[in-house]
C-alpha cells in the first residue's frame, strides 16, 4: 500500500466509487460478498487498491496546505516542481494562534519582536503526492490557500 487505507466512515461515504471500482474489476456484489468471507486477504488488498485509487485522485489536486499549532502557523503551496512554505512562529507564552484572540494578535502584531517570519522553497521530490501525504499524517490540512495568500501578499508589501 502507498498511502493509508481509508477509514471505515470514508468508506461509507465512497459506497457507489466502491460499487464502480469493483464493477470495472469485474466483481459482483455476490462475488465480493464471496471474497470477504472465503479470501479476506484477496479482499483486504481490495479495500487497499482502492484506498490508494483515492488517495491519488485527492493528493493530485492538492495546491496548499496549513498546519497550525499554539505557537506555529505553517503554509504551504505546492505546485508541480516546488513546495513553497510560509512558517511563522510565535515566542510569548500567553498567545495561542489556535484561538480567535491569538490569531487576531497576530494579525495585529506581525512585526513584534515575538513574531518570526520565514519562507523557503523545495523541489518537488519523484514523488509529488507522497511529499504531500507526509505532510498530511504530520498534521496538516488541504485547503483553499487563503491563509497562504494572505501571507504572502502581506509578506511582499
Amino acid at each position: 500500500m502507498k498511502y493509508a487505507r481509508l477509514t471505515k466512515e470514508q468508506f461509507e461515504e465512497l459506497h457507489q466509487e466502491f460499487i464502480n471500482f469493483l464493477a470495472s474489476q469485474s466483481i459482483t456484489a455476490d462475488e465480493w460478498k464471496q471474497l470477504k468471507t472465503e479470501k479476506p486477504d484477496v479482499a483486504e488488498q481490495e479495500l487497499d487498491v482502492f484506498s490508494d485509487l483515492i488517495w491519488e485522485g485527492v493528493l493530485n489536486k492538492v495546491k496548499y496546505l496549513e498546519h497550525i499549532s499554539p505557537k506555529q502557523l505553517m503554509l504551504f503551496h505546492i505546485s508541480e516542481a516546488f513546495m513553497e512554505l510560509i512558517a511563522i512562529k510565535v515566542d510569548n507564552e500567553n498567545i495561542d494562534i489556535t484561538t480567535d484572540y491569538g490569531y487576531k494578535w497576530l494579525q495585529q502584531n506581525l512585526h513584534d519582536d515575538a513574531v518570526n517570519l520565514y519562507t523557503s522553497t523545495k523541489a518537488i521530490t519523484d514523488d509529488r503526492n507522497k511529499d504531500i501525504f507526509i505532510l498530511i499524517q504530520q498534521g496538516s490540512v488541504i485547503t483553499k490557500g487563503e491563509l497562504y495568500t494572505y501571507f504572502r501578499d502581506l509578506l511582499s508589501e
